[in-house]
């Protein structure tokens, strides 16, 4: 049955189609904290480690925040 005007509201109480998927890429590469803040790590810790300096290595080693404006978006694509 086609009602006029639902677009993503629900219809008998189901929501209609298409719906939201997570984006699973981003999903396995972010953590999002309790509190709503994104962790992520830095790139570049993967190989070829003999030639970064000592306090470089222990700086990728590190997990990074993300910046807020950055962040919203990243929760939005994660949303399910």
């Amino acid at each position: 049955m086609y009602t006029a005007g639902l677009g993503a509201e629900t219809l008998h109480g189901r929501e209609s189609m298409p719906k939201m998927k997570r984006h699973k890429g981003l999903a396995k590469r972010v953590k999002v904290s309790a509190t709503g803040k994104v962790h992520y790590n830095l790139s570049g810790a993967g190989h070829l480690m003999s030639g970064k300096s000592a306090s470089r290595r222990q700086r990728l080693r590190k997990r990074n925040v993300m910046a807020k404006t950055m962040a919203a978006k990243v929760r939005r694509a994660l949303k399910t």
